[in-house]
């Protein structure tokens, strides 16, 4: 029998999203060449400063890095070979330091002579090696090698396995101990519980001695988002866990995968599914510690006037703070979105339109974090550029947060108005409410029969910080949800 994850419930702690503004330098081009714009990825180095990947249509992964000014000249760096480059899935990134590494899947994708290859920079992308093959498995097929590093550097490398035919996908996950020189026999991180998504990427999070792979299953066309648990670094896995419950039934393939992070002892996993007739971009929190088979998800932002589509989400995070980033249609344009949160604890909510990502042919993104800094690529196809753009924040501690004291308030969700009991507290001398966007919104209450009743209509719904305080200097604390 396998043992049992817990997905918990986003309920929106105590503890809030607390939200900040973002300071938004201006876009920079990293690449013109048309045509080799494709599924961007990013990386920084141990000083903060970015890696760019991104692909040529089924010819050529290319890779710049900023020089402090600018991006370099882009280089190739998947040898003589021609590779698997699309714009929803392509060659993908990982660094450690100044160590990188870049995997690569030959096209075309269905021959079992067209190997996956890896490509290493041990100096920061001055120079990369001679490609080293990834999998060994005999004749049977292989696609979408995605890499991350353990906490020693070393390469762990998650991708699609077929047989022979093409058929029985499934996700398994090879590792290196010599940084990238040479990789282990692979381990099947999906389970037997049935094939996977056969055009669906994946990722692959390496925490401590955890490995996670988050892959979309396919189970009689219900394609949902699960998970596979390694505890001995990727050398065998013992759980499979769904880590979305949308129960999403569809006869073809989405080709979108989802992508998350460790925290503590959760994973927060990011995904598009269409289950409620609408794609809708989610965010689960999964508890990899109880093992037990509760389960729960919230959509980012919901329903909003002209929303038509949402898809390809990532994420990041720096502690508690974090981002997650897609592409969005709405009837007043394409764009990239983002939701940022210092306190993911509490979930996110709502959403901003990235500055510069704006237009018909912006296809995807991708994000990376160092503290008091976000960094973002999309591929944009009307101009044929790779584009850059990076944003800044002040950093929460959420131990200060944490010295509010708590209270409770009813009804939450709230629609008009909400009641927060007064108890010891005499006099009210602030309150108001924090958005997603860091903004606030000062609120007057009305006071009756020892509670404090505050109206709220015309507030956007959506997920706030409740802020009051007393005149006795205390602060109190809340989380409220406005629907």
């Amino acid at each position: 029998m396998k043992r049992l994850f817990t997905l918990l419930a986003l309920t929106l702690p105590a503890l809030s999203a607390i939200s900040q503004t973002i300071t938004w330098g201006t876009p920079v081009t990293v690449t013109t060449a048309t045509g080799a714009n494709l599924h961007p990825r990013i990386a920084l180095n141990r000083s903060g400063s970015p890696y760019v990947l991104w692909g040529q249509t089924d010819t050529k992964a290319l890779f710049a890095k900023w020089n402090g000014t600018g991006f370099t000249t882009p280089v190739t760096v998947s040898g003589g070979i021609n590779v698997f480059a699309q714009s929803w899935a392509g060659p993908d990134m990982a660094a450690f330091g100044d160590t990188i590494y870049v995997a690569v899947k030959r096209s075309p994708e269905n021959m079992n002579m067209n190997h996956m290859y890896l490509t290493h920079s041990y100096d920061g992308g001055m120079t990369f090696s001679d490609t080293v093959r990834i999998d060994n498995i005999d004749t049977n097929m292989s696609r979408f090698p995605i890499v991350t590093t353990t906490k020693t550097g070393n390469p762990q490398i998650a991708f699609m396995k077929f047989n022979s035919a093409f058929a029985d996908a499934r996700y398994v996950v090879t590792r290196s101990a010599n940084y990238g020189m040479t990789f282990s026999p692979d381990a099947l991180a999906s389970g037997a519980s049935g094939d996977v998504c056969d055009c669906c990427p994946a990722s692959i999070i390496s925490s401590d001695t955890n490995t996670l792979v988050l892959f979309r299953n396919n189970l009689s066309n219900i394609r949902d988002i699960w998970m596979g648990l390694s505890n001995n670094s990727g050398a065998s896995f013992y759980n499979n866990r769904v880590a979305d419950t949308s129960n999403w039934m569809i006869m073809s393939c989405p080709s979108s995968g989802p992508d998350g992070f460790v925290l503590g002892d959760s994973v927060y996993t990011v995904f598009m599914s269409n289950a409620s007739g609408m794609p809708y971009v989610y965010l689960s929190k999964t508890n990899i510690a109880t093992m037990t088979a509760v389960t729960a998800q919230k959509k980012i932002t919901g329903m909003f006037t002209g929303l038509s589509s949402q898809n390809y989400p990532r994420i990041a995070n720096v502690g508690n703070s974090a981002i997650a980033v897609w592409k969005q249609n709405t009837s007043s344009g394409n764009g990239i979105a983002y939701s940022f949160t210092s306190n993911i604890l509490g979930g996110l909510s709502g959403y901003t339109n990235l500055p510069g990502a704006t237009g018909s042919g912006v296809m995807n993104a991708d994000v990376a974090m160092k503290s008091g800094e976000i960094h973002v690529v999309w591929e944009d196809d009307n101009t044929g550029k790779v584009m850059y753009i990076k944003g800044t924040y002040t950093p929460v501690s959420v131990a200060n947060i944490s010295r509010k004291e708590m209270i409770s308030i009813y009804p939450n969700p709230a629609s008009d108005n909400f009641t927060v009991p007064m108890g010891k507290i005499n006099t009210i001398t602030y309150a108001y409410l924090t958005d997603n966007m860091g903004r606030n919104i000062a609120l007057v209450p009305s006071l009756k029969n020892g509670t404090a009743v505050f109206s709220i209509p015309g507030i956007a719904t959506g997920a706030y910080y409740f802020v009051m305080g007393d005149d006795a200097g205390k602060s109190y604390y809340s989380k409220l949800i406005i629907e």
